[in-house]
């Protein structure tokens, strides 16, 4: 699994985002957005890295 810090998030629209360019990668990914503490965990066979890039193309910053 993994698990990123994304303090970018801010509302259920910003999970939405992320879950959804996740999801246009990897259909089968697991993906839990917690808003509240803004971390983002994903299980995938995709690299890090390319989770990484996902999530800032949904408009948002990894730390």
């Amino acid at each position: 699994m993994i698990q990123l810090n994304v303090p970018s998030i801010k509302c259920d629209g910003c999970a939405e985002a992320i879950t959804n360019e996740i999801k246009s990668h990897d259909p089968n990914a697991k993906i839990d957005v917690d808003v509240e503490n803004k971390i983002v965990k994903v299980e995938t066979t995709v690299q890090e890295t390319a989770v990484r890039e996902m999530i800032n193309s949904a408009g948002h910053t990894v730390s």
